[in-house]
């Protein structure tokens, strides 16, 4: 019972972070989401910093999983070209799946990542940075084995891009809707996700060098 407890106050936590962001959600709010009282957070978790701990624990372990198992499927496709395209997916895709999955993450957690780093809430740019840096290395380090010679800073902007597209087109999806008068469902994600692998295909191959980008050599 405790453990349903404790799990409860995790998802509406997370649910709650997602609409309105980390500073703006007191804990007696994410109790009354919870039909719990102040003290079942304070007992389970101490502070508001280690249930945002506990989010993203619970949330990053099997995304990163999931992400690394798919990379390393991806770095076994021999031509460049369709390796990065895999590459790309397997970051993508994890990004996108239900926040109840086996894969973990979630359009939920995704929302809930874009809003906090925007804040710039120092406790969650920590936690960030904890539960992410070491994937995306992992990451920037198999696109850069398919763009040879393409310069490093250009891999680290392009990468930050891309996560600045997936962030959008989960916070924002209404917008894609709004600006193609309904021509086009922001709320589908199997199109998105074809079309932000597609914008970050062709720009990390643009990051060639111009020999290369001459005779086709990727």
């Amino acid at each position: 019972m405790a453990g349903d407890v404790r799990q409860n106050l995790i998802d509406c936590a997370a649910r709650l972070f997602s609409r309105n962001g980390y500073s703006a959600v007191s804990m007696r709010e994410i109790a009354k989401a919870a039909n719990a009282n102040v003290g079942s957070l304070t007992y389970h978790f101490g502070t508001k910093a280690n249930l945002l701990r506990e989010i993203y624990e619970s949330r990053t372990a099997p995304m990163n999983a999931r992400r690394l198992e798919l990379l390393g499927e991806a770095r076994r496709i021999h031509d460049r070209s369709d390796r990065l395209h895999a590459i790309l997916r397997a970051y993508v895709v994890p990004a996108f799946s239900s926040s109840t999955g086996s894969d973990g993450g979630g359009a939920e957690f995704t929302r809930m990542r874009a809003i906090l780093s925007a804040e710039g809430n120092e406790d969650a740019r920590s936690i960030i940075a904890q539960a992410f840096d070491t994937t995306s290395r992992a990451f920037i380090e198999a696109i850069g084995e398919c763009v040879p010679g393409a310069p490093l800073e250009g891999l680290i902007w392009r990468s930050q891009f891309l996560l600045g597209s997936l962030y959008y087109a989960l916070i924002n999806p209404e917008r894609i809707s709004r600006l193609s008068d309904g021509r086009v469902d922001g709320h589908d994600h199997q199109r998105a996700i074809d079309e932000i692998v597609e914008a970050a295909h062709a720009s990390f191959l643009a990051l060639a060098p111009a020999q290369d980008a001459r005779t086709g050599a990727i």
